[in-house]
């Protein structure tokens, strides 16, 4: 999934905000796929998140004409999703499932929307075993990274925390999930 530019995501984000469908429509191109992935990854229900993930781009598209804080967009976006996932979660009364395991990676939409087509099953198998050995905290900001593919500072204003921490974190889940792999026989370089 392609970046937007910040000056075309701003742009977008205006011309969505004044009525503009097209606008509207790349502005969902780019960011509902983003969505969708993480709120699988956090509830592993695909019905629960395609139901989520619409209601977070009916909120958005109430709120657009007055955003202001254009700079802060994705953040925004993720936020809405992750509030609607807890909301949704506790209207229900049921926990969501914690993520990991090789189910995420089939939910996912198959390993190749995730960059993994080539990857073998076993090594697959060995990095959903390795997710799950990651504490929440951890999984959530490789997911936030790697399937929402937000930037530091996204994920930063999302939690209200330092960026700092946020890349000390990344950095210790990425080094769990290598060392796992690499028991397993398994390298990075074998699921690319």
């Amino acid at each position: 999934m392609q970046e937007l530019p910040a000056e075309r995501l701003e742009l977008l984000v205006r011309r969505a905000g004044q009525g503009d469908a097209g606008a509207w429509r790349e502005l969902v191109g780019a960011f509902a796929p983003r969505v969708f992935a993480l709120l699988l990854a956090r509830c592993r229900d695909p019905d629960l998140a395609e139901e989520i993930t619409q209601a977070v781009f009916v909120t958005i598209a109430e709120k657009l004409a007055g955003y202001r804080d254009l700079g802060r967009f994705r953040s925004w976006v993720f936020q809405i999703a992750m509030n609607r996932l807890r909301d949704e979660v506790r209207r229900r009364g049921r926990h969501a499932k914690a993520a990991g395991g090789t189910e995420d990676l089939e939910l996912l939409g198959g390993t190749a929307t995730l960059g993994y087509q080539d990857a073998s099953p076993e090594a697959l198998r060995a990095l959903g075993a390795a997710l799950a050995t990651l504490n929440e905290a951890e999984r959530q900001v490789v997911h936030l990274r790697h399937l929402a593919g937000m930037s530091y500072q996204a994920i930063a204003d999302l939690h209200g925390e330092p960026v700092g921490t946020l890349l000390a974190r990344h950095h210790r889940a990425m080094a769990k999930l290598r060392q796992t792999l690499e028991e397993s026989g398994i390298t990075l370089e074998d699921l690319q």
